[in-house]
C-alpha cells in the first residue's frame, strides 16, 4: 500500500484510543447523516447537474463550446468514482471497525495476502467515500479547458471534499489513511486519463 500497515495501524490507535478504545463516532449524526449520506447526495447531485449541462449543450448553440468540457466532466468524474467502487469490491480487506485490534473479530489481511475463505468476503479498501469528493479533481482539468484562472480552486474543492469525507470516515473506524490516499491517486489517474481522450484537441477546436 502506499504507506505500510505499520503507518495505518500508528494513526488509527490514535484515532481509537482517543475515543475510548472505541469507534464512539461510527454512529455520530455528523459523520454519518451530514457528512457520509448528505455528503453523497451532494455529490450526486452535483454530478446530475453536470449531465443535465451538457445535455442542455446539446440543444443550445451559446454552450457549444462547453458541450465537450462538460462531457469529460460528467463521464470521467462518474468513471473515476465507478473504478473505485470496483476495486473496493474485488479488494476483499476489511474496515478498521472489523479488525480484532479494535474490537472487531477478524485478523488483519494485507491486500497481497491469501484471505482464508473462513472469513467471508470484505470490501472496504480503497475508500469508496472519499471518491465522492476525490473523484472532482476533474474540476482542475475542466477548468484549464474553459476558464484556466480556476484550475486551482476547482483543485482545492476536489481535495477539501475528499479530505473531508476521508477524514470523516477515518474517525468512524470505516478506512485506514492509506485507503483515501489511494482512492486520491485513482481518481486523479482516471482523470487525468479521460482529459487526454476527452479533452484532446480537434480539428473543430473545443467547440466540437
Amino acid at each position: 500500500m502506499l504507506i505500510n500497515a505499520g503507518g495505518d495501524f500508528l494513526l488509527a490507535d490514535l484515532l481509537y484510543a482517543a475515543q475510548g478504545h472505541t469507534w464512539a463516532l461510527r454512529e455520530s449524526w455528523i459523520t454519518t447523516t451530514v457528512v457520509h449520506e448528505a455528503g453523497k447526495t451532494v455529490s450526486a447531485a452535483a454530478w446530475l447537474g453536470v449531465l443535465l449541462a451538457w445535455v442542455w449543450s446539446l440543444f443550445d448553440r451559446r454552450l457549444a463550446r462547453w458541450r465537450r468540457p462538460l462531457g469529460y466532466l460528467a463521464v470521467a468524474t462518474l468513471a473515476g468514482a465507478v473504478t473505485v467502487s470496483l476495486l473496493k469490491a474485488a479488494s476483499g480487506m476489511d474496515c478498521p471497525w472489523d479488525l480484532q485490534r479494535y474490537g472487531g473479530l477478524q485478523p488483519f489481511v494485507g491486500l497481497f495476502d491469501a484471505r482464508p475463505p473462513s472469513m467471508g468476503r470484505a470490501a472496504c479498501f480503497p475508500a469508496g467515500h472519499a471518491s465522492a469528493g476525490y473523484a472532482w479533481v476533474t474540476l482542475y482539468f475542466f477548468f484549464c479547458a474553459v476558464r484556466p484562472r480556476w484550475r486551482w480552486a476547482g483543485l482545492a474543492v476536489a481535495l477539501g471534499l475528499g479530505a473531508l469525507f476521508g477524514i470523516s470516515q477515518q474517525l468512524r473506524g470505516a478506512h485506514f489513511l492509506s485507503h483515501d490516499l489511494w482512492t486520491l491517486i485513482i481518481c486523479w489517474l482516471v482523470a487525468l486519463g479521460g482529459s487526454t481522450w476527452l479533452l484532446r484537441p480537434t480539428g473543430q477546436g473545443r467547440s466540437a
